[in-house]
């Protein structure tokens, strides 16, 4: 299958590149490489530095690539710069996605796989860990772009017969995870111990979060990839039919991370305290019940497992 991997070049979207191609799938890869970075490229994708709210540039990879699928990556990820600058984050991950919409209507592309975010839409949730037909409470602008993102992409199924999945995902984190941004707190974490460093620690480091690895998450792509036909078929009456949490349903608090990650890196570097972010969840971990019944996923990589092999990739560097 030709597919496109919008963000190929970041940290998920490159190993979702990896599964593919290693599963025999061509891909072509569109990143603007603001956040991306070239050595995580594929050698076997083709490779177009462009920027997707640009519509002439991303029009011209559909008319010449013949895509079947898109695998939507490309992303503004920062919930922090969301707020800053709620005109950029929409630019790029609304307008962004609404040109890839266009694309797909012109060049009759009839199937989408989106990367969503259950960390953010579901907010403080009252039930953890939390099914996809919780309540949506995102926080920042960030996560009510993924929540309209959704939408756009229900809409584009009654209007246009696009067939579509949004993987909502928990606290992905492993190999190319960048060291800076909102989430990266594994990445954070290991690389400043490495170096003898401390590490920051917002409010009391009981806030938990569900951490998934990165080759969990690229698997769930690729089975969704096979089934997406078959679960559009499915009735649907909401974004949350289609729509699967991809994460492992526990929660890790940040204390223990910093001591699992402490004990894989013996360091000088301690923890400091500081008072919490306005706005942050304070529990989160997501129900994988349905990605379990309908997919056939089960996380294959523990904490354990995951984190020793953040830290080899880390020392490594």
């Amino acid at each position: 299958m030709n597919i496109l991997v919008t963000g190929g070049a970041g940290f998920v979207g490159s190993h979702v590149v990896d599964a593919y191609i290693a599963h025999g799938h061509h891909v072509v890869v569109v990143d603007d490489l603001s956040t991306g970075r070239r050595e995580n490229l594929n050698p076997n994708a083709k490779f177009y530095q462009i920027d997707i709210t640009d519509f002439d540039e991303l029009r011209e990879v559909f008319a010449q690539e013949q895509i079947e699928l898109v695998n939507h990556h490309a992303a503004q990820i920062d919930p922090r710069i969301s707020v800053d600058n709620p005109s950029f984050d929409a630019r790029v991950n609304l307008l962004g996605l609404l040109h890839i919409l266009e694309c797909c209507k012109e060049f009759s592309v009839r199937k989408i796989i989106f990367a969503s975010s259950g960390g953010v839409l579901y907010g403080d949730a009252e039930r953890i860990p939390s099914p996809e037909e919780s309540p949506k409470r995102p926080i920042s602008p960030y996560g009510v772009a993924k929540l309209a993102s959704e939408h756009y992409l229900f809409s584009a199924k009654q209007t246009h017969q696009i067939e579509y999945i949004a993987l909502r995902y928990a606290n992905v984190y492993g190999p190319r995870q960048p060291a800076k941004g909102d989430g990266n707190v594994v990445s954070t974490f290991a690389r400043l111990l490495a170096q003898g460093q401390s590490v920051t620690i917002f409010g009391d480091g009981e806030q938990t979060r569900d951490f998934v690895f990165v080759g969990d998450v690229a698997w769930a792509n690729l089975l969704v990839t096979e089934r997406l036909s078959e679960l559009n078929r499915r009735p649907v009456r909401s974004i949350d039919d289609l729509a699967f949490n991809i994460g492992t349903g526990h929660e890790t608090s940040v204390n223990r991370l910093f001591l699992k990650l402490k004990a894989l890196l013996p360091s000088e570097g301690n923890a400091r305290y500081t008072p919490p972010r306005v706005g942050e969840v304070r529990r989160n971990a997501l129900e994988i019940a349905k990605a379990q019944r309908l997919l056939g996923f089960v996380p294959r990589v523990s904490l354990d497992e995951g984190l020793q092999r953040t830290v080899r990739w880390v020392q490594q560097l």
